[in-house]
């Protein structure tokens, strides 16, 4: 099954941020997201009222997703899925947490509520079935992250056991590479976990990768804290950190990441 993944940073609806807030973006949002085509996207910051204007302005896609203070209350991890193609099989979330199935709870000097949203989906012409998994780990907490990607090890693992199927995991990781958060999810550090089983879809790029958040400013410079994995069955064939301006200014003060991959 040939197609594209995307995950997306969109950038809550600050009205601070004056021509860069959300109502003057949304636009710009829904035309990169048609412009790549994305079987699939994850999003992240996205409030229940972002989430349903950006869907109107893509209706060939439905989405799953929670608050992380449960229902629809504050930001969402959802999963836009192209309806006509992909079935969805099974659907979940959990908090990042030591409590993980309880709503909203928070550990590790968590800033907030931390959370996972998966999907379990089958590719209606195919049949072929997956497992998409999107996060965004905390902004303050070195802890909370690293603990936080353990938990989705945790839940990875468990869904694997239950039943094998090829993985995507893809969001906001606030960390750059070189942070051990990023090290164990990509099986560079010696720690129990992954240990290289995910890949990481930057590793088909030369030289630096540069930024992905940019707060508006633009740029490539330092390195990037958005992420896309994917599980061995997943064969990866193209990486794209799109820095375009659309019509004059950025989608969001992150960059979005697009992989091609070839769903075997």
């Amino acid at each position: 099954m040939l197609g594209k993944v995307m995950t997306f940073n969109l950038r809550y609806n600050e009205p601070k941020d004056g021509a860069n807030a959300w109502p003057y973006r949304i636009k710009r949002v829904a035309q990169t997201i048609q412009e790549h085509d994305p079987i699939l996207f994850g999003t992240q910051e996205g409030y229940y009222e972002m989430l349903t204007e950006l869907h109107e302005e893509l209706p060939a896609y439905n989405w799953i997703g929670t608050g992380r203070f449960g229902e629809h209350e504050d930001e969402h991890n959802a999963i836009f899925y192209k309806k006509d193609q992909l079935e969805v099989l099974e659907e979940g979330h959990f908090w990042l947490s030591d409590t993980p199935d309880v709503v909203a709870t928070k550990c590790w000097d968590s800033m907030f509520p931390r959370m996972c949203t998966w999907v379990r989906f089958q590719d209606k012409i195919s049949h072929k079935a997956f497992v998409v998994y999107n996060t965004h780990l905390d902004h303050r907490s070195q802890e909370a992250r690293e603990n936080g990607a353990k938990v989705i090890w945790n839940y990875i693992s468990r869904h694997q056991a239950a039943g094998p199927l090829p993985v995507i995991l893809m969001g906001d990781m606030n960390s750059h590479p070189s942070n051990a958060t990023i090290r164990y999810l990509s099986g560079k550090s010696q720690k129990t976990g992954p240990q290289g089983w995910l890949k990481d879809a930057y590793s088909l790029l030369e030289g630096p990768i540069g930024r992905t958040a940019h707060d508006f400013n633009g740029g490539a410079d330092e390195a990037p804290i958005d992420y896309i994995f994917v599980s061995p069955e997943i064969e990866l064939l193209d990486t794209i950190v799109d820095r375009r301006q659309i019509e004059g200014g950025y989608p969001s003060d992150h960059y979005p990441i697009i992989a091609a991959v070839n769903i075997t």
